[in-house]
């Protein structure tokens, strides 16, 4: 694993000849990072952080916990009755054995698994709009003038690691974005809105020409694109059109069109609940993830898992859907622990797998007149990263308020962790500079494995 030990010194050795060899640093980065793959989640329309990252069970200063009053219990495997000083009943704080962690009754199934989890707490989201606070969590940029300003964390991770790769990002309604001239124009993330869509494309008739001969064409383009590159000043583009034909090859050529349907997923993947109220359908798009991973044919996936915007009475339901959310990361970790690395021998896919999961903001700490919760500008996240250190809970918040509350010094000063510095953080345990792809953010060092 190359580290930022060795990034410094590879810069500090050029700038004894006046040289800093870019190219050859980000193929030395590319090169180490090789066989990593990473899944985004968005769970998206703001999630209620006091059932599960940042739990709350008293009533203090505003804050009105969940109670018997206004969530639904009966599916909460976790939750069990504790006194509330109002006369209902609110949860007891769910406290995994041999863990620094405390959770509330929303974390489900990843409460046996605190060993894997990092936490971050009071993320400062300066939002409460769906739209910003979605592109701020993923790009760290808030929008300007209504436009992304930034690309999102999959399409910069595609950008440095995975443009070799037959899809370098898959995004299924998440909030990707590829923003900037000097991307790597295979990095485009491919946006579609279910798997199924993409096999769809895939299909091709027999009417005018067979398999085998759309083969023969492809191979002769590929061979005509490579032949081209070695001739060529700037090899470049026609390097990437012969991997491109190779790549269709691969695709159309082999059992890999199994992977992109919905049905064929469930069979392989029988292990995630797709019957699931809320999280059955982004099952399936966990159970890609898997499978195309296995396959060493994509390198980030990233996708949706919805119905968190409970501002009235549906807010019983919150929690059921952020049990069934964490239910499937804990089944997508064990379907990871039970695959084998493609390209590494005698590594599973979960040493070199990296899940982040996130939301645009957070909830009110107080229960509204419809029996719900609003927007908050707080928010909570979640990491499983071999690169992260694990059974851990870094940032606060108020405990009246439920607010951001200084997290450490940073270099601009005391304050609380935002967005940008999660990511950036993200791209630093790979050894990338975030400052090629982000304004603003720091590398929080203390979240990082040395």
């Amino acid at each position: 694993m190359i580290t930022r030990r060795r990034v410094l010194q590879v810069v500090s050795a050029a700038a004894l000849t006046g040289f800093v060899p870019l190219r050859s640093m980000a193929a030395e980065i590319t090169k180490a990072n090789d066989g990593e793959f990473f899944v985004f989640v968005h769970a998206s329309g703001g999630w209620d952080v006091t059932l599960w990252a940042d739990p709350r069970n008293e009533m203090r200063g505003i804050v009105h916990p969940a109670s018997t009053e206004n969530t639904d219990k009966a599916q909460l495997r976790l939750w069990v009755d504790a006194p509330l000083s109002d006369g209902n009943k609110t949860f007891e704080l769910v406290r995994p054995k041999r863990s620094n962690l405390v959770f509330g009754p929303g974390i489900g199934a990843l409460a046996e698994m605190p060993d894997r989890i990092t936490v971050v707490n009071g993320l400062a989201m300066n939002t409460v709009a769906h739209p910003d606070g979605a592109t701020f969590s993923a790009t760290g940029r808030h929008p300007q003038g209504g436009r992304v300003a930034a690309s999102s964390i999959d399409t910069m991770l595609a950008n440095e690691l995975g443009t070799e790769q037959l899809l370098p990002t898959v995004s299924l309604r998440f909030p990707s974005a590829f923003v900037g001239d000097k991307l790597d124009r295979r990095a485009v993330p491919l946006a579609v809105d279910d798997v199924g869509s993409v096999g769809r494309t895939l299909f091709r008739a027999q009417a005018f020409d067979s398999n085998a001969e759309r083969d023969k064409v492809t191979a002769l383009l590929s061979e005509e694109a490579a032949d081209l590159a070695k001739r060529s000043t700037y090899p470049g583009v026609l390097d990437g059109l012969d991997l491109q034909y190779q790549s269709l090859r691969r695709m159309l050529g082999t059992n890999l069109q199994e992977v992109f349907t919905a049905n064929s997923l469930r069979q392989l993947r029988p292990e995630f609940n797709y019957k699931a109220r809320f999280a059955g359908g982004p099952s399936v798009n966990a159970a890609f993830a898997v499978e195309a991973m296995k396959r060493n044919i994509v390198r980030c996936v990233s996708f949706a898992c919805g119905s968190f915007d409970t501002h009235g009475n549906n807010y019983r339901t919150h929690a059921q859907n952020q049990q069934e959310l964490f239910d499937m990361v804990a089944t997508l970790l064990k379907a990871l622990d039970q695959t084998p690395h493609p390209t590494k021998t005698g590594k599973k896919l979960s040493d070199h797998a990296h899940i982040m999961v996130i939301s645009e903001f957070c909830r009110t700490p107080q229960i509204n007149l419809a029996m719900g919760r609003d927007h908050y500008p707080n928010n909570s996240a979640l990491v499983v990263s071999p690169r992260f250190k694990t059974n851990m809970a870094f940032g606060k918040t108020d405990v009246e308020q439920l607010l951001p509350m200084p997290a450490k010094t940073f270099t601009d000063g005391e304050r609380a962790i935002a967005p940008p510095d999660l990511l950036a953080t993200m791209l630093g345990a790979f050894a990338i500079d975030p400052r090629k792809y982000m304004r603003d953010g720091e590398v929080v060092k203390e979240l990082l494995v040395a």
